[in-house]
């Protein structure tokens, strides 16, 4: 049988280290506007997020928005968005990722009374579809396919 890791190679992808949190959570360094991150990978969510107190941090410009968030346990946030930003995963880039920007202070605290480090945002579907991710769960490895 061909392993997933050299199959993927053949098809230009390349190997990123997930890190298994003690909540049982996948976190990711990522690269946002040149600045090095740790998130939150969640094939549940939607949108990529950065918790809003981080937007200096990213160098994020961003405007208020309609949409209304919910997640881990917190509903009817009110959310910002971000355009044309640029992020890294490994090999892989884009310069049009769109950031949703809210408050993020439930998931790190939750985080952080299960002794977990607090994260700055969340990489989701949306960017995982882009990046062609697979994630190999066996070996807590992300593998996005390099543009060609």
């Amino acid at each position: 049988m061909v392993k997933l890791k050299k199959l993927l190679k053949k098809k230009s992808y390349t190997a990123t280290k997930l890190t298994l949190t003690k909540t049982n959570h996948l976190e990711i360094e990522a690269e946002l506007n040149g600045v090095k991150g740790i998130f939150i990978l969640d094939t549940g969510a939607s949108n990529t997020c950065v918790g809003v107190d981080k937007g200096d941090k990213f160098h994020l410009e961003f405007t208020e928005s309609d949409v209304k968030a919910a997640g881990a346990g917190a509903t009817e946030m009110d959310t910002f968005v971000s355009s044309k930003n640029s992020l890294t995963i490994s090999a892989w880039k884009t310069k049009k990722q769109q950031i949703v920007l809210f408050d993020l202070s439930h998931v790190n605290t939750a985080l952080e009374l299960h002794d977990a480090s607090p994260v700055d945002g969340i990489i989701g579907a949306d960017v995982l579809k882009k990046a062609k991710g697979v994630i190999d769960y066996n070996t807590t490895t992300l593998y996005v396919r390099k543009k060609r």
